[in-house]
């Protein structure tokens, strides 16, 4: 399996699990947390070894060049298999894609977790956009916007009963009470 087809089946995996995700009136912060811990559970269920901003193989610009940049989280995966690094980001930021190119050409699944409302341009392949749909509203005053995922809708009917059904009797509420009639 190439890069490219690991990083989308990640990515599908990656998707399922965040769908179960709800929040309401969450600030930009707020929800970058709570996703990046997502990620992180989501990993660890996969039995991966997690780290948080975990070194990338992106240096930094000057003056800083002798430091590295860091992805939000690094997975390392049993068995020879390449790590994952997923980017975190509400806003469009190229220095990201940017990162996860050089990432994927380091030999790790390159995932880029984006959310918001609007739709998202694809990055460059074989980087693997995880999109995450939210709404918003203004907040108070000063306050900025606060963001919401409301469970999804789209779930399968209820399982029904099959074969026959039949009626039972009415059970006496009060067994010691005597009938006065209507109240």
């Amino acid at each position: 399996m190439d890069q490219a087809e690991e990083g989308a089946r990640i990515g599908a995996a990656l998707t399922g699990w965040l769908g179960r995700l709800a929040f309401t009136d969450q600030t930009d912060d707020e929800v970058t947390v709570l996703l990046i811990d997502s990620v992180a559970a989501w990993a660890m269920a996969q039995g991966w070894r997690v780290y948080r901003r975990a070194a990338s193989v992106m240096p930094l610009p000057p003056p800083y060049e002798h430091r590295h940049s860091i992805v939000d989280v690094g997975c390392a995966r049993p068995g020879g298999t390449p790590p994952v690094v997923i980017e975190v980001d509400h806003s469009d930021r190229q220095r990201s894609v940017d990162k996860l190119r050089l990432e994927a050409e380091a030999g790790r699944i390159a995932l880029w977790l984006r959310w918001g409302e609007r739709r998202f341009e694809p990055p460059p392949a074989p980087i693997t956009m995880v999109p995450f749909r939210v709404t918003s509203r203004p907040g108070t005053e000063g306050a900025g916007r606060r963001y919401s995922k409301l469970p999804s809708t789209d779930r399968p009917a209820p399982a029904h009963l099959t074969g026959n059904v039949e009626l039972g009797e009415q059970a006496d509420l009060f067994p010691n009470a005597e009938a006065t009639g209507p109240a």
